[in-house]
């Protein structure tokens, strides 16, 4: 196998395309420390410590969960069961992305570094969560929510109220997407033991339990707005720019929440990828250019 053909098998193992998922949240969370633009240097470092992280937190899910993606019909061909990658090469790549993400530690903030033994262990045990109850999509939005976090403390140095909000956000966006998600395996999981919400209580409830998730999200969003500062009070008609661009990235953030789950419904999934794929790329870069856009105009 040749060096190219390497990178792009552990680039296939990790799924690191969809990074993209994640990324505007993390620069989310610097935009937000830093009251509008952070330093080139700190956007520099933290895009690659969410490299690092991603790539570790994949490489690790991938190598704990070989086993049931084994018995799963849609995941035995991912790599580490169908052979295309050994678990020690695995191992190899997780280590230099765990790496990747101490470098960037280094390069951006003190606190980073104390906190970067957490957020390892976050991400690390995710993929035992699933084996003991099904609120594991819980845990895997808080492993993601180390994005915004991570990026969060980077630029300021301390955890507030502000960071807190982002985390509850990005928490139940990650569970309600997730939930989602798993109705592809619902069956296998239930043959598996694996535990997850659809496995747990269905179809049906499952879809709504994950509209649930992301109802809070849109509350979230709206509440972060006025915690900000960036919606200047309860009366539209006081807000500045600022305010207006704001209420207009979540309105779209609100609107493809909705659409996410008007496709999908017990009856037809066949568009599951779309809800899951194409609209969480949309509000996570959506949310993040328009609170950026709000955070700038209002400083």
């Amino acid at each position: 196998m040749t060096g190219v053909s390497k990178v792009k098998t552990f680039a296939e193992l990790v799924r690191f395309e969809h990074t993209i998922l994640n990324l505007p949240f993390a620069y989310l969370g610097a935009f937000v420390a830093a009251r509008g633009w952070p330093t080139w240097w700190q956007i520099l470092w933290i895009t690659v410590a969410m490299a690092g992280a991603r790539s570790a937190a994949m490489g690790m899910n991938r190598i704990f969960d070989a086993d049931i993606d084994a018995k799963t019909p849609r995941t035995k061909t991912r790599h580490i069961p169908a052979g295309l990658v050994a678990k020690k090469d695995a191992w190899f790549f997780v280590i230099l992305a765990l790496a990747l993400l101490l470098l960037a530690a280094f390069n951006l903030n003190p606190l980073c570094i104390w906190l970067y033994p957490l957020a390892v262990l976050t991400f690390g045990i995710y993929s035992f969560t699933k084996r003991l109850t099904w609120l594991c999509h819980v845990w895997l939005g808080l492993s993601v929510a180390w994005a915004p976090l991570g990026a969060y403390i980077a630029v300021s140095g301390k955890v507030s109220w502000e960071s807190l909000l982002l985390v509850g956000i990005i928490t139940l966006w990650n569970a309600g997407f997730d939930t989602i998600y798993a109705t592809q395996d619902m069956a296998a999981d239930v043959v598996n033991g694996v535990h997850s919400i659809p496995a747990r209580f269905g179809l049906a409830r499952s879809l709504q339990i994950a509209r649930v998730f992301h109802l809070g999200v849109v509350a979230l969003v709206l509440v972060s707005g006025f915690a900000w500062g960036l919606l200047g009070g309860l009366n539209p008609l006081a807000w500045s720019l600022s305010g207006w661009l704001y209420f207009a990235g979540w309105a779209l953030v609100a609107g493809l929440l909705h659409y996410e789950h008007a496709i999908l419904s017990p009856k037809d999934m066949s568009r599951l990828n779309a809800a899951f794929f194409n609209m969480n790329a949309y509000i996570s870069v959506v949310f993040f250019l328009f609170t950026a856009a709000a955070l700038v105009v209002s400083h």
